[in-house]
């Protein structure tokens, strides 16, 4: 007989790789839809995932794309959790990412129209 794939939580996997600090920030990204895996949209944080599934996710100002090499048994330190997964796309250095955010030249506070084209290139860089 063959073993059953290891089967465990997305919230709970996302939190073993240290994705998240808690496991609920990790429940809230997956309940809240913004969590993709193989590209297929999940909103249910007791979704089981197994090894080779990939995973597409906003964290921070970047957009993660990564592949499970293997279901964690516990929380470890972080050269423990690296071996989890692959990053298919590494985040961008922070110095490119603020190449392409426009700056605002003005003095003072930004206008209306300035703080609604930072936040349009805000959501742009996690699409």
């Amino acid at each position: 007989m063959t073993e059953p794939a290891q089967k465990l939580r997305i919230d709970k996997w996302l939190w073993h790789a240290r994705f998240f600090k808690t496991r609920s920030l990790a429940a809230k990204i997956v309940s809240g839809g913004k969590l993709r895996v193989n590209g297929q949209p999940i909103s249910k944080p007791a979704y089981m995932v197994t090894a080779l599934d990939v995973l597409t996710f906003p964290q921070a100002n970047d957009v993660r794309v990564i592949k499970v090499l293997a279901i964690g048994e516990r929380r470890g330190p972080a050269p423990e959790a690296q071996l989890l997964y692959d990053d298919l796309d590494p985040p961008k250095p922070r110095e490119a990412i603020a190449e392409q955010v426009p700056r605002f030249e003005g003095k003072g506070r930004p206008t209306k129209k300035d703080r609604r084209a930072l936040q349009q290139t805000r959501t742009d860089l996690l699409e």
